[in-house]
């Protein structure tokens, strides 16, 4: 042995000690204490994201609590500078208010709220967001938050506190207690406090999360105060409320071994038969004795008997069994109508060409959550056309500004071929360019997010697979909408010409000849042959709605009857539309037929109608389909899609149709695109 070697038993002693030491040293940490110390996980990594985010998280639960209640959200958010890199930031609301019993641990505790363990769509889960908001104000300036509330009743008087979080323990404390007449508030909530932050404009700033927010909520009213004096109003587009999202239990579908292990442990079921059946959704008496066949586990054993093994049976025999897919009740989409209404009304100072028709996603389940995708795109106008297309990305109808390029969505996006569709993707992968936006509102039960902030959406191909068959449907539209256009454009450079030569040759030629101008109606008709579909928007003189107008030209040598087909908003139809005499019938969607009746040469005829009420701007006239005639020949119309659910008429014509292109290499392109679309449809249906 070395001289410098220590012996063994005095090592073993030392290394004891040491172990004592540590073990002495190690104590609870409470879970406000570690999100204090670790606010960049809850998105206070930065003083401009850090005012943003106490912004947003009360402006989130202001909208949960009006749509729990039923009432339209009014909203008004301030923001005042007060020093540097201070402001104090006020959030106002007309929600049902909270019992003043409820209001310190509300605002004062993190992990405290109702809706964590709830299986249905909202804003706020785990109760971290404004308890958050208020500990990292008190942290950041020492100052309290201030919160007032009133409940609906006229006996009821307004509380109002001070708040703050104390860390060590995460409880509120709480000072200046007490009651006061709120006159001219009957109910709703007020949150105020003082925080260090930046305020900044641009891509990532308050007003452009507002500005996203209303367009995904345009039944809220949403007033907002910069620290510049300028006030800011986007007003309510519609008084329709989002459908209410109910409770459901989970689905088994995607569910990973942990989440059946809790389950089976926590089941009050006496057999794993019972347990399948009744803990979650879509699981029939019938379903439940196949999985358990399936799986080999005895239908009448306990469920807290499965264990990790009898999971992962039932796990593999659930995926091999074909389930239903989740009710959609427990999820509050936006639906196509509400986005494009949105849109509009947001974007309208942009002038857009066209508003792709928005599409909602059947209800699918990853991890026993169900979720649906929605997609929508915006295209031309005054939108910058040489720059990437603006990714709107949205999950459970809050805007998500940061971390874009760790979210779902954008993988989605840039993997999507995009130049298929009319716009540029250098290298076929990739954010494409053009003047363009693209939306698309993932709705969950419990959407994964990477973290608390809530920032950006986990990369899960279930989740990847639906939004790429909504980014499909929706460029589909805009790629029919701009072929549609490209040929309208050329066919009217042809008819204008025609136009104007053709009476100009006649008339010289008359002139030099002493004889009378021929009528060149039939000529005309026989070069253009084509049917014609001229459509008209205008508002009524009362401004409470709009006259649609289609003019139908016949530019053929030969009567035709056939049918337009339109989508109108089903709360919007007037008797003007079912009491016209073209009209043919109209569904429970909303999507109506007309019949043109012998329409002969060189003739034209209207179909004309008024839709009412706040939906009727959202009716695109260009959106009109034909049956019961080649399409080939018609302009400014497409082909009744098969997917429409209606039957439309039957083609009888048997005349050789001339297509109005003349490129026998544009027109196969456009068979090839064709055949491409159908195959596609059908790989959705």
């Amino acid at each position: 042995m070395g001289k410098d070697s220590e012996p063994p038993v005095r090592a073993a002693r030392s290394g004891r000690a040491t172990a004592e030491q540590l073990a002495d040293k190690q104590h609870e940490i409470s879970v406000t204490e570690f999100f204090e110390k670790n606010k960049q996980i809850l998105g206070f990594d930065s003083r401009a994201k850090s005012l943003l985010m106490g912004v947003k998280e009360a402006v989130d639960n202001s909208l949960d609590a009006c749509e729990e209640a039923e009432i339209l959200p009014d909203i008004v958010v301030k923001v005042t500078k007060v020093g540097e890199e201070e402001y104090t930031v006020s959030i106002e609301d007309n929600g049902p208010g909270i019992v003043h019993r409820a209001m310190p641990n509300v605002f004062g505790r993190l992990l405290y709220g109702s809706r964590f363990h709830a299986m249905r769509q909202s804003r706020g889960q785990q109760g971290i967001g404004i308890s958050a908001t208020v500990m990292y104000a008190n942290v950041s300036t020492g100052k309290p938050a201030h919160i007032a509330s009133r409940i609906e009743g006229e006996e009821e008087v307004a509380w109002e506190m001070d708040i703050a979080v104390d860390t060590k323990t995460n409880r509120p404390i709480v000072t200046n207690d007490r009651a006061f007449p709120w006159m001219d508030k009957a109910h709703g909530t007020l949150i105020e406090y003082t925080t260090k932050g930046r305020y900044v404009t641009g891509k990532q700033s308050i007003f452009e999360y507002l500005k996203e927010t209303a367009i995904v909520n345009p039944h809220a009213r949403i007033e907002f105060h910069d620290p510049d004096g300028k006030t800011w109003t986007f007003e309510r587009a519609t008084e329709t409320m989002p459908p209410k999202a109910a409770e459901i239990k989970p689905h088994p579908a995607g569910m990973e071994i942990g989440d059946m292990m809790g389950y089976s442990a926590q089941s009050s079921q006496k057999t794993v038969k019972d347990f399948l059946k009744n803990d979650f959704c879509r699981m029939t008496d019938r379903l439940a004795s196949e999985v358990c066949g399936k799986a080999g586990v005895d239908p009448k054993s306990r469920p807290q008997d499965l264990g990790r093994e009898g999971s992962m049976k039932l796990i593999s025999s659930i995926a091999d069994t074909k389930i239903m897919a989740p009710p959609s009740d427990c999820l509050s989409p936006i639906g196509d109508v509400l986005i494009k209404k949105g849109l509009m009304h947001i974007l309208d100072g942009m002038r857009p060409e066209y508003y792709a028709t928005p599409v909602t996603r059947p209800a699918h389940a990853v991890n026993g959550n169900p979720f649906t995708v929605e997609a929508g795109i915006v295209y031309g106008g005054e939108i910058p056309s040489d720059g990437q297309v603006t990714i709107m990305r949205f999950a459970n109808r809050v805007p998500l500004l940061y971390q874009q390029g760790a979210d779902i969505i954008t993988k989605a996006v840039s993997e999507f071929d995009w130049r298929r569709y009319g716009l540029e993707q250098r290298g076929g992968k990739g954010i494409p360019y053009g003047p363009a936006i693209v939306l698309v509102h993932v709705a969950s039960t419990k959407v994964p997010f990477t973290s608390e902030g809530k920032e950006a959406i986990a990369s899960l191909p279930e989740i990847e697979e639906e939004i790429l068959a909504a980014l499909r449907l929706v460029a589909r539209n805009l790629k029919s909408h701009l072929n549609k256009m490209e040929r309208k454009s050329k066919t009217h450079e042809k008819f204008d010409i025609v136009q104007k030569i053709l009476p100009d040759l006649a008339d010289k030629v008359s002139t030099q000849l002493g004889r009378p101008v021929p009528d060149l109606s039939r000529t005309i008709t026989k070069i253009m042959n084509v049917v014609w579909i001229e459509p008209s928007k205008k508002r009524t003189e009362d401004k409470k709605g709009y006259t649609i107008n289609y003019t139908v030209y016949n530019y053929t040598v030969r009567p035709h009857t056939f049918m337009l087909h339109m989508a109108l908003p089903k709360d919007s139809i007037t008797n003007s539309v079912t009491g016209s005499p073209m009209f043919d019938s109209v569904n429970d969607e909303g999507k109506t037929q007309w019949v043109v009746r012998d329409l002969e040469p060189s003739k034209s005829v209207q179909v004309s109608f008024v839709l009412e009420g706040d939906m009727a701007d959202t009716f695109d006239p260009d959106d009109v389909y034909v049956s019961g005639i080649n399409p080939v020949i018609v302009m400014g119309a497409e082909a009744l899609p098969g997917d429409w659910g209606i039957k439309g008429m039957e083609i009888t014509e048997t005349e050789d149709v001339v297509p109005e292109d003349d490129s026998a290499e544009e027109e196969e392109k456009e068979e090839l695109e064709e055949e491409e679309f159908e195959k596609e449809a059908k790989e959705d249906e």
